[in-house]
């Protein structure tokens, strides 16, 4: 396997875990922040929901621009506003300085957000074997390392301002330092055979949306949508449900993001084993099956186990769907990952807003009977990340006319 292609894997790593890191050190620090600019908490909810929105506007603007540029060019400017963008909350005082500061952080992290994937699913397709889930491991190892250094340094009482200063400019130079070795655009070299002399490439990019994109954009809103309720409402479950104590119901979450990043690190070699929609299937019923549990469950071992099997189970998901979304067209990998990419954000925004009305008609655990579905749901629809055969696959007497 040639150096560079090593180089370019190394290189994704590091964006994944800058972009972890960046939105570790955030999520931190948002109590501190809020309390800094004067907001309360409802309307922080308004906030946050305004910096997904951003996110997804950045993911579906920046995605096309892939396709046309290539994330070797996209990728390094959007690290780099990603990262100047995360002190941008610090200087906020007020509630419209914080909102104009979160649109930035969110708008720019799409971009970036996207672009990476994007890259990650070159990355792949030329090393002929599943490592997306890999990238994404490494993302929930930089937000937790995030949040150990986060929670070090305020119980030390160090500046907030400083503190981010730092983070960004080292997150920055980490960008700086890995877009050397990003793939060259695929374009470019098509370009670069064509002038001397070589074949022109039959491929261009194109417009169309390919079939099947946006099926694969709607299990992803199932599968973010369950994470997202993972991440809000794992914790409130066993809080006000088993009754636990707040030390006990922080294990939730804590088990659920444990797994979770254990799955991500396993899951490219079972894909590689046994397949990806094999993956996807099994491990979206593992969720159903943890979920069901936590609906049943009035003890609170047996619940934070149940939320690490949630965890487990959707670990792998949304990884085999970028792959299968960046594969559907390779020329158009961008804007068909930012498709899937931002449809599934909006289910992860949209998964504890639903909650949370739900519980004002049933009890919170009944309410996650919502998820469960969801998770059986996209297990029974898992066969969506089965690509299509190609005309060059098919069988010549298909491609003849009688």
């Amino acid at each position: 396997m040639c150096r560079s292609l090593r180089a370019a894997r190394t290189a994704t790593f590091a964006y994944f875990a800058v972009n972890g890191f960046v939105m570790g050190t955030w999520v931190v620090h948002i109590n501190v922040i809020a309390r800094q600019a004067g907001v309360g908490t409802a309307t922080l909810g308004y906030l946050l929901l305004a910096l997904g929105g951003s996110a997804f506007v950045g993911m579906r603007l920046c995605g096309p621009l892939n396709d046309r540029l290539g994330p070797r060019r996209v990728i390094p400017v959007s690290a780099a506003l990603f990262s100047a963008a995360l002190v941008l909350p610090v200087l906020a005082h007020n509630v419209w300085s914080l909102a104009g500061a979160l649109a930035a952080l969110g708008f720019s992290n799409g971009c970036l957000d996207v672009s990476m994937n994007t890259h990650a699913v070159q990355v792949e397709h030329r090393y002929q074997r599943p490592i997306m889930s890999a990238f994404h491991a490494t993302w929930s190892l930089g937000g937790a390392l995030a949040s150990i250094i986060g929670a070090r340094t305020i119980s030390w009482g160090w500046p907030i301002a400083p503190t981010f200063a730092v983070i960004a400019v080292l997150a920055a130079a980490t960008s700086f330092l890995a877009a050397p070795a990003l793939l060259v655009p695929r374009q470019a070299l098509v370009n670069e055979a064509a002038a001397t002399g070589a074949l022109r490439s039959a491929t261009a990019p194109t417009s169309r949306v390919p079939k099947g994109v946006w099926a694969l954009a709607a299990v992803a809103m199932m599968v973010m949508l369950c994470e997202g309720v993972a991440y809000d409402w794992s914790t409130v479950h066993l809080r006000t449900v088993i009754h636990a104590s707040a030390a006990t119901s922080a294990l939730a979450y804590g088990a659920y993001a444990t797994a979770a990043t254990i799955g991500r690190l396993i899951a490219d070699r079972l894909a590689a084993r046994i397949g990806p929609v094999a993956l996807f299937r099994c491990g979206a019923a593992l969720a159903g099956l943890g979920m069901v549990t936590v609906l049943l469950s009035h003890q609170a071992a047996l619940a934070i186990a149940a939320w690490a099997a949630v965890g487990l189970g959707l670990a792998g998901c949304i990884p085999q769907l970028f792959t299968a979304a960046g594969g559907l067209d390779r020329d158009a990998a961008g804007a068909n990952v930012a498709r899937v990419a931002g449809l599934g954000y909006l289910g992860m925004l949209a998964g504890p807003a639903i909650i949370g009305p739900l519980t004002r008609l049933v009890a919170l655990n009944l309410a996650l009977a919502l998820p469960m579905a969801l998770c059986f749901a996209a297990a029974y629809a898992a066969g969506v990340l089965r690509p299509a055969p190609q005309p060059a696959e098919l069988p010549a007497r298909q491609l003849t006319r009688p």
